[in-house]
C-alpha cells in the first residue's frame, strides 16, 4: 500500500545544564574533601549513551587531578560489550571515552574480587582494579529501567552493583530473575558501601531531548536515599510517543547505546518479561523495526519485543554478542526472532494486516527513528487530526517508502 506520513514536531520541556563542563565543576567541588591527594581514583563510567558523556568523565578526571590524585577509568558495564575486556574498552572509546580524550588511562579488565560473604543469600563482586584503588567514583544517568520498576532502577546503585560486579555480578544477580533487580541490587549496595571503596556518584538526569536537564555529586552514605527522587525526576522528563492507540509503530532502527533492550519498553509499552505484568500503556498493536544501530555490535537483544523486523536487521545479528548478554539476564523472551520481511514495505503492510480490517485512511501509524529521537516524529493522518495544536507540523504528507520498498529517510541524523 502506499502509505503517507506527516512529520510533527512535539514540545517536551528543554531546560538543560548548558554548561555541563561547569556544573560537573561545581559538583566536584562540592565533595573534594573526600579525595586525599595522592591517592589513586578508579572513575567507573557505563555503556549506557549518555549524550556529553566524554565531557562529563574529562570533567571529573580534570577535577580528580587538581585535587592532587591519580584517575584512571575503570568500565562499569555488567556483561555487555560480549562480556569481554576488549569490548567493553571498545564500547568506552565509542563513546569518545580514550586516554587521550579525557586525560586517563583506561583499565579495562573482567576479573572481580569477591566481597565478604554477606547475610542475604548471595555473592557480591567488584571490579578488582576497582577494588583495588584508594576510592570509587561512579558516574551514571538515571532513569527508569527496561526491566523492572521500584525504588532503585537503573542509576548509581545498580552501577555500583551489576556494573562494577561485572559478568559475575551480572549472573548472579539476574539468576533470582526480577526479584533479584528488585530486591538483591539494594541488598548488594549496602555491602559494597561497607567496603569504604565508594566516595560518591555523579549522577546525571536528562531531560525529553537526551540532554543532561540535572548533574549532581551525592555522597556514597546518601546515594540510597537521593536517587528515588531523581528517578522520578527523570520520569518527569521523560518523552513519550504522541498518542497512547497505535496500529503500527515504525522504529527506523534500534540499537543498545539507544536502549538497554535496543527499544524502551517504557516507550514501546512493552516489557517481554515472563511472568511481568505489561506495560497499560501505550497500547501499539503491532511494531515493526528496520535496522539494528552500527554502534550495536551485532547485539540485537530486545528484537523479540517486536513483530515484524526487516532481513537488513537479521543479517546483521551477532548472535553469539547478543547470547552472552541474554545468558546473563535469562529474559528470553526478548531474543526470540519476529517475522522476517524482505523489505521495509512488506515488513509494514504484514504489521498492519495483523491489526484485523482497518478502513482505508484510519489506520494509525506512528514513525520514530528510535525511541531516544521523539521530538520529530511521522503520523498518518487519522492521528493528525487529532493532536490539534499540541504539535507543530513541518510539511505536507509523504511517501513513506520509495520504489524499492525501503523507508525514505525523514529524520536527521
Amino acid at each position: 500500500m502506499d502509505l503517507e506520513l506527516y512529520t510533527i514536531r512535539q514540545r517536551f520541556n528543554r531546560s538543560c545544564s548548558e554548561n555541563i563542563a561547569e556544573a560537573v565543576k561545581r559538583e566536584m567541588a562540592a565533595v573534594q574533601n573526600r579525595l586525599i591527594p595522592g591517592a589513586a581514583i578508579a572513575i567507573a563510567a557505563g555503556s549506557r549513551g549518555i549524550s556529553g558523556l566524554d565531557q562529563i568523565v574529562r570533567s571529573v578526571v580534570a577535577a580528580v587531578r587538581e585535587a592532587g590524585c591519580r584517575p584512571f577509568i575503570v568500565p562499569a558495564m555488567g556483561s555487555h560489550g560480549s562480556g569481554s575486556a576488549e569490548g567493553q574498552s571498545r564500547i568506552l572509546a565509542e563513546a569518545g571515552i580514550t586516554e587521550q580524550n579525557v586525560g586517563a588511562p583506561i583499565r579495562s579488565s573482567m576479573e572481580v574480587i569477591e566481597l565478604p560473604v554477606s547475610d542475604f543469600g548471595h555473592r557480591v563482586f567488584m571490579d578488582r582494579n576497582a577494588f583495588e584503588s584508594d576510592g570509587v567514583i561512579l558516574i551514571n544517568r538515571i532513569k527508569p529501567h527496561t526491566d523492572f520498576h521500584g525504588r532503585y532502577e537503573s542509576g548509581l546503585v545498580k552501577m555500583a552493583v551489576i556494573g562494577l560486579g561485572k559478568h559475575a555480578a551480572a549472573v548472579e544477580i539476574h539468576s533470582f530473575g526480577i526479584p533479584g533487580l528488585l530486591e538483591r541490587v539494594p541488598q548488594s549496595f549496602h555491602q559494597i558501601l561497607q567496603s569504604g571503596k565508594i566516595l560518591f556518584g555523579l549522577a546525571v538526569v536528562e531531560n525529553a531531548y537526551d540532554r543532561p536537564a540535572h548533574i549532581e555529586a551525592i555522597p556514597a552514605e546518601r546515594i540510597l536515599d537521593r536517587e528515588p527522587e531523581l528517578l522520578d525526576l527523570a520520569r518527569r522528563n521523560m518523552p513519550r510517543l504522541p498518542v497512547e492507540d497505535i496500529d503500527v509503530l515504525i522504529l527506523d532502527r534500534m540499537g543498545k547505546e539507544i536502549s538497554g533492550v535496543g527499544m524502551d519498553p517504557n516507550i514501546i509499552g512493552r516489557l517481554g518479561i515472563r511472568g511481568q505484568p505489561e506495560p497499560v500503556s501505550p497500547r501499539i498493536k503491532a511494531i515493526m523495526v528496520s535496522a539494528l544501530s552500527p554502534h550495536s555490535y551485532g547485539n540485537a537483544i530486545g528484537m523479540g519485543l517486536a513483530d515484524v523486523i526487516t532481513r537488513k536487521l537479521y543479517d546483521s545479528v551477532d548472535f553469539e554478542a547478543m547470547y552472552v548478554n541474554v545468558r546473563a539476564s535469562l529474559f528470553l523472551e526478548r531474543v526470540k526472532v519476529p517475522f522476517i520481511a524482505e523489505s521495509d514495505a512488506e515488513g509494514f503492510c504484514l504489521a498492519l494486516k495483523s491489526c484485523g480490517r482497518i478502513e482505508a485512511g484510519a489506520e494509525r501509524v506512528v514513525r520514530i527513528r528510535d525511541t531516544l529521537s521523539l521530538e520529530t516524529v511521522q503520523v498518518s493522518s487519522s492521528i493528525l487530526q487529532e493532536l490539534g495544536e499540541r504539535v507543530e507540523v513541518l510539511g505536507a504528507a509523504r511517501s513513506a517508502f520509495n520504489g524499492q520498498g525501503a523507508l525514505v529517510k525523514a529524520f536527521e541524523e
